[in-house]
């Protein structure tokens, strides 16, 4: 059975990202950090090239072990993706022309169509490998419903940033949140789950392992009465 899904790293003062997020720090000032245990994996060093954005080890076949296996599960048997304008890119207003294609290179790694929640329209980018990404304008559910359908069968995932994956939350639509706690402090930038209730939306802890480089915990939605 398809379900919605949510892979996410925070620091371990519960920050997603890191403040003074732009195009030179899509992540935030300091929050590259956030995603270093990735990095290293064999998984990482195979889907990407030298050229994408955020990747900072040489592509020498990369490690095995918990930390890849959790990276490899987030591509597991998804069909389609959602993120969040942020997500896409820290471009902010109407789309001013049509250079920013995320920061992922000419080849993302997703390999399948990516909504993407926006305010204002943007014609669909098709991209080398297969990812294409959709400019959704008209809120959650309606992306979560085309990239169900896209997804034929298969699972969705969100992808972030924070806010998005917060509205998917509160709205109770996600079925399993996989967390990779990074073994760094922000101090700042956006919290993922500070005002968010998790018990009371259904949510218990069915994983938890060390990693390498980070620690890894799976929650999981069961029905609230």
């Amino acid at each position: 059975m398809s379900k919605v899904k949510v892979s996410f790293s925070v620091s371990i003062d519960g920050f997603g990202a890191a403040p003074q997020q732009s195009l030179e720090n899509p992540m935030g000032v300091g929050g590259e950090a956030l995603g270093e245990w990735v990095f290293a994996t064999r998984t990482f060093q195979r889907m990407h090239g030298r050229d994408w954005t955020f990747q900072r080890t040489p592509k020498d076949g990369g490690t095995t072990g918990v930390d890849d296996d959790f990276f490899a599960r987030n591509f597991l048997n998804v069909g389609a993706w959602i993120f969040g304008r942020n997500m896409f890119g820290p471009v902010r207003g109407p789309w001013r022309d049509n250079s920013w294609k995320g920061p992922w290179g000419d080849s993302p790694p997703f390999r399948g169509p990516v909504f993407v929640l926006t305010h204002y329209p943007r014609e669909s980018i098709p991209m080398q490998g297969g990812t294409t990404f959709h400019f959704m304008t008209d809120g959650i559910h309606r992306a979560l419903e085309g990239a169900t359908a896209a997804a034929n069968g298969k699972d969705v995932c969100i992808g972030g940033g924070v806010a998005t994956v917060q509205q998917y939350l509160r709205a109770g639509l996600i079925d399993e949140l996989s967390l990779a706690i990074s073994p760094v402090l922000l101090g700042s930038g956006e919290r993922l789950l500070g005002d968010i209730d998790l018990v009371k939306l259904g949510y218990t802890c069915t994983e938890h392992v060390a990693g390498q480089r980070a620690t890894h915990v799976v929650l999981v939605r069961h029905a609230t009465y």
